[in-house]
């Protein structure tokens, strides 16, 4: 199985078009245009009865005593998480691919709804649920893409893994909201391929491209 992406190559930095957030000159970062990837992918084996798409970013502190203050330098030595920007599951198995735009377009505080899609596929809750539980202007639940935002004073340069999961059930036995994990639980002893690109991102100007 194969996956492949018209909006970058494997292993590039992904475009400032594709993340949630950009470099700025004051303040650090500014809001970036939020757009999800084109994907498309081939090879499913046969029996194939549905996809599931999931981006996570491995690199994630797994403590924030020191993300994003002034003076201060996310350690590149500290136990790191993932947090899942995407996941979309019971894609039909007829589906080769996902136009750019297609999911997302902009930053959208509150977040886009969900879980339900016309096509019957649904988008489960994405990491910035809980990072902005606390943010009364930007708090809700965040369905389908939103894109990176690293610390903008991290001291590693960050990975975004898009992967392609080929599935032999219809449909996942999860209900009503759901995260990554809970996708990734209900995947396991279904999967008959997958396959992955990986893209990097930072908004620390002293990390090197």
């Amino acid at each position: 199985m194969q996956v492949t992406s018209q909006s970058f190559a494997d292993g590039a930095v992904i475009p400032g078009s594709f993340t949630f957030c950009i470099p700025a000159a004051e303040g650090h970062v500014c809001l970036g245009s939020n757009r999800n990837p084109q994907l498309s992918w081939s090879g499913a084996p046969a029996g194939t009865r549905s996809f599931t798409v999931i981006c996570h970013d491995p690199d994630v502190p797994s403590r924030g005593d020191d993300v994003n203050q002034e003076g201060r330098q996310v350690p590149a030595e500290l136990p790191r998480v993932d947090f899942f920007h995407w996941v979309l599951i019971d894609l039909p198995e007829n589906t080769t691919s996902i136009a750019e735009g297609e999911h997302s377009h902009e930053v959208t505080p509150n977040g886009k709804p969900g879980p339900d899609l016309p096509d019957g596929s649904r988008h489960g809750l994405n990491d910035y649920t809980g990072w902005f539980a606390n943010d009364e202007q930007m708090k809700g639940n965040y369905f389908g893409y939103d894109g990176p935002c690293p610390p903008w004073n991290d001291s590693i340069r960050h990975r975004y893994v898009f992967t392609v999961y080929a599935l032999d059930v219809p449909t996942l036995s999860v209900s009503g909201p759901f995260d990554g994990q809970q996708a990734r639980n209900a995947m396991v002893g279904h999967i008959l391929a997958k396959a992955s690109l990986t893209v990097t991102y930072s908004l620390n100007p002293a990390v090197p491209a």
